[in-house]
């Protein structure tokens, strides 16, 4: 499917009221990923106050649901950046991702986190307004790529998402927080 990143941009910086910096990845196999595929970079402000990064172009040219994925960092961190760029390498060339999957990172989210995958959730922090984003080639969704540990990972695998994210809920998990403890 093919979108205008330009749009995509703004319509991510309409929803988060704040400028996005673009960052072109330049480490690793890069050549597997869409020549315009970008990392966007928002500073706390306006809606949030934590950094956002949204990847801009991962699903460009792929057939099927487009989509885009977002993640939040309590500060500004290339690592982030990394794993957003391995989310989208993975996406085009391994098996497409969706609403309720999950990723292994292959590295802990920040510093020496136990979160060390993600999952693939839907927006709540931002809403329908984000999550669905019409253009005239077909909707691009946009989820929340959520760090999570491998023992909550396994525990969706167990029980299912709709458990995963009830547990999420009765123990108030800080999304936000690299060293918080498993919930399972």
């Amino acid at each position: 499917m093919e979108y205008n990143l330009d749009e995509l941009q703004r319509h991510l910086e309409g929803q988060w009221q704040a400028a996005g910096r673009r960052i072109k990845w330049e480490l690793g196999p890069t050549e597997k990923l869409h020549p315009d595929f970008r990392v966007v970079e928002f500073e706390p402000g306006g809606t949030h106050h934590f950094w956002v990064y949204s990847t801009l172009g991962m699903s460009l040219g792929l057939p099927g649901e487009a989509l885009e994925l977002h993640l939040f960092a309590p500060r500004a961190d290339m690592d982030v950046v990394e794993l957003l760029v391995a989310a989208a390498s993975y996406h085009r060339n391994v098996a497409p991702l969706g609403v309720y999957h999950t990723v292994n990172f292959g590295q802990p989210w920040l510093d020496d986190s136990r979160c060390d995958h993600g999952y693939i959730s839907l927006p709540y922090l931002d809403g329908l307004e984000l999550q669905l984003w019409r253009t005239e080639a077909g909707p691009v969704a946009s989820y929340w790529l959520l760090p999570i540990t491998e023992a909550e990972r396994d525990f969706k695998i167990e029980a299912g998402w709709e458990a995963l994210e009830e547990l999420f809920e009765a123990s108030e998990l800080d999304y936000l927080d690299p060293a918080r403890p498993s919930c399972v």
